[in-house]
């Protein structure tokens, strides 16, 4: 088994060939109902819960996702296998997944890499049949490395010129045409973190003969070589909700980045605070909004 995060379609049959394993499908449940792989949970949650990073909003981030992983039969022994339709038609709901379990402390978790369509693609049999997996007791250990940041500690960064804020939402949003993937005016501001730089999360993948993929390591850093990011440099990755920003959290880890963290909550919580401060433009002609400052 490779120490890659990403498992392939054969590496995830021989996997299934054991009893020490549960597989997550992060679908929606009428593509679930369709047909998925053999054993797999649906857990739709893991791509539609909108966590904020409150002290309130963690706890029940912790608590939600420890009882869904803990439902699907997830104990601490078992490698947990979790998988989207393919790498473009899931905003990266795969690895949010793989991030929240990064979160919560678990440690023995893979994206299925090019997700369902690659396991069908690869001639593996697919089923209608339900699982009913005993619940069990998740062991909920939130991760004490800072893995997720916060909006105290992404407020504080956004200071600190050594820490690069990455932006890897779609182009819209980055130039403040759109607040959100949802509609343009889904979330109450538009715009982006000051002094973010960006790089659209699809530039981590690109065409195979076997589908989209992540690119290889040496072409995910000349990407962020194109930002100022090395395998040294502080990175934050930040989205909408978490979702493409887990994505390039995976991507930037395999090519070796060190240090990378994700604001999970992202441009969903930030622009709902009036107060902080946000640009809007295209990077050479932005406009800096400053906070609104108390009468």
């Amino acid at each position: 088994m490779t120490k890659s995060v990403l498992i392939s379609p054969r590496e995830l049959e021989g996997l299934l060939k054991t009893d020490d394993i549960v597989l997550i499908d992060t679908r929606d449940p009428k593509d679930y109902a369709d047909g998925h792989i053999e054993r797999a949970v649906n857990i739709r949650e893991v791509f539609t819960f909108l966590a904020t990073s409150t002290k309130e909003g963690l706890e029940e981030l912790r608590a939600t996702f420890c009882e869904a992983f803990g439902k699907a039969g997830l104990s601490g022994s078992e490698t947990v296998v979790i998988y989207e339709e393919s790498m473009d038609t899931g905003f990266g709901q795969s690895f949010r997944g793989y991030f929240l379990l990064r979160f919560l402390g678990y440690s023995k978790a893979k994206v299925l890499h090019g997700g369902y369509r690659a396991w069908v693609d690869d001639g593996m049999e697919v089923t209608q049949d339900v699982p009913a997996p005993s619940a069990q007791d998740f062991a909920c250990k939130p991760d004490s490395s800072n893995v997720l940041i916060d909006l105290e500690e992404m407020k504080a960064a956004l200071t600190d010129p050594s820490i690069i804020k990455l932006d890897v939402r779609d182009i819209d949003e980055w130039i403040g045409e759109s607040s959100s993937p949802y509609g343009k005016d889904y979330a109450p501001r538009k715009g982006r973190l000051t002094g973010a730089v960006w790089i659209e999360w699809y530039r981590m993948m690109k065409p195979t003969p076997e589908g989209l993929r992540f690119k290889s390591k040496n072409e995910i850093l000349a990407e962020c070589a194109t930002v100022g990011i090395t395998p040294d440099t502080p990175v934050i990755v930040y989205c909408f909700k978490g979702a493409r920003a887990a994505n390039t959290f995976v991507a930037l880890k395999e090519a070796g980045i060190k240090n990378v963290s994700v604001y999970f909550s992202s441009w969903n919580e930030w622009s709902r605070y009036p107060d902080l401060p946000i640009e809007t433009g295209l990077p050479f002609g932005k406009t800096q909004i400053e906070p609104k400052q108390a009468a």
